[in-house]
């Protein structure tokens, strides 16, 4: 499942606002984090620096306890001035009783609230669209990262491909046809210090970029054991065990 999914922002401070604003209405918490990061349990925020510009391109929704929850992440978001990209309503072509709202953040990514019957509430990340240059080399890549994510490929066309996991919690992504998603970082949970370096290895010897040999990473806590390999538009991506939290 995902682990955490990272934008970088040009403002920290008024996307944070903006994210404390809406994500709210959606039962979250206050971010937690210090000077580097804020979090809302599986999605933070991080300042863009040089070597780390600010993420574009991406879409990202979280899912919602209710319609009316829709609603309010809609009207909270709007009413504190960010602009509106598609006000709240069912959109049955992505399924029956699908509803949801849109809206932009300080960085231009498209943020949506969504609620389906029968299906997550628990306002944690519910799938991300993530634009690619070459969706068959997208799909190969992460076709790979599946295997040791516990993902599956679901459908597979020429302007989508998207992958799935089975069971509670899993969250679902797409990669897609158009300007590429820019500076994402997204990390998988992995069940043990092996499956991380399998991940590496498959992906390096599969002949894509390193971006981070197998170890411990102390500075983010005592047990986070990551790998890290960068997709074909150059999004950052990661398999970690928590060995202790």
């Amino acid at each position: 499942m995902f682990d955490h999914v990272t934008l970088r922002v040009a403002d920290r401070a008024t996307s944070e606002r903006f994210y404390a604003t809406v994500l709210q209405t959606l039962g979250f918490a206050p971010p937690t984090g210090g000077d580097d990061y804020a979090e809302w349990e599986d999605f933070s925020l991080a300042d863009a620096t040089a070597e780390r510009p600010v993420t574009t391109g991406l879409h990202v929704a979280f899912a919602a306890p209710s319609r009316e929850a829709v609603d309010a992440f809609w009207r909270a978001g709007t009413a504190a001035g960010h602009p509106d990209d598609g006000a709240p309503g069912p959109r049955p072509e992505y399924s029956p009783t699908y509803y949801g709202a849109f809206l932009r953040d300080p960085d231009g990514n498209s943020v949506e609230a969504v609620h389906r019957d029968g299906q997550r509430t628990d306002g944690h990340v519910d799938h991300l669209w993530i634009r690619v240059a070459d969706v068959a080399a997208a799909r190969n890549f992460y076709a790979a990262v599946a295997l040791h994510a516990g993902y599956a490929l679901v459908h597979d066309a020429p302007e989508r491909a998207s992958f799935d996991r089975a069971g509670p919690g899993g969250g679902t992504f797409s990669v897609v046809a158009g300007e590429p998603t820019r500076h994402l970082h997204l990390a998988f949970a992995a069940p043990d210090e092996a499956t991380v370096r399998a991940f590496h290895a498959a992906l390096t010897g599969a002949g894509y970029r390193d971006e981070g040999a197998p170890g411990e990473r102390p500075e983010y806590h005592p047990g986070y054991y990551g790998a890290f390999v960068l997709d074909p538009d150059g999004n950052n991506i990661e398999s970690v065990h928590h060995a202790r939290r």
